[in-house]
């Protein structure tokens, strides 16, 4: 079923951080009126990288996740800098977060937190053919870079300390786009 969006009759801004928030005052097709709240991202994007070692061995580092109050296995992220493209903030992110830079880097698609609240994008980058190359980061500690075998991601899943949404759907995702070849997202 298509429906036509809702109208927006008003926004209202509020400054939170690194997001702002907006109130919106929608009326939908059937005229039911409410308000919405989203959180609308300043930035210009993140990535999330699965850096393959190998053709089976991708790299997770371990770092403070302070929303959790605990140390976090995941993939390389980060935010893209203003004036760089997905590939190049890839690039520089693994640099920085693991010391490996990489020769090859496929922007495989956009992912999403939470559209319903957030316009915040991820965009999924699979790097490949990795070199050793370390740039100075943000991060207060170096990060424990983790290899790990795609072909157990099955017990990665179910890890106490491998939470995080993106890292977790990022897997799969690059997993089955290797497995088919890699030919394109």
């Amino acid at each position: 079923m298509s429906r036509p969006l809702p109208i927006i009759h008003r926004i209202t801004d509020e400054e939170n951080g690194p997001f702002q928030r907006q109130h919106l005052d929608l009326e939908f097709s059937n005229g039911e009126q409410r308000r919405f709240e989203r959180l609308v991202s300043r930035g210009h994007g993140a990535v999330v990288v699965v850096p393959m070692l190998d053709d089976d061995t991708v790299l997770l580092v371990r770092e403070y996740a302070a929303g959790m109050h605990r140390y976090e296995l995941g993939l390389v992220k980060g935010r893209i800098d203003a004036g760089e493209t997905p590939e190049q903030a890839a690039d520089r992110e693994l640099k920085e977060e693991a010391g490996y830079g990489a020769h090859r880097v496929d922007v495989l698609r956009a992912m999403t937190l939470a559209p319903t609240y957030m316009s915040h994008q991820s965009w999924l980058v699979v790097a490949r053919d990795l070199y050793p190359e370390r740039l100075q980061g943000d991060e207060p500690e170096e990060l424990e870079v983790v290899p790990w075998k795609l072909s157990r991601i099955d017990q990665l899943m179910l890890r106490e300390d491998f939470s995080e949404g993106r890292s977790l759907a990022a897997l799969f995702i690059a997993r089955e786009w290797l497995q088919r070849g890699a030919t394109g997202p």
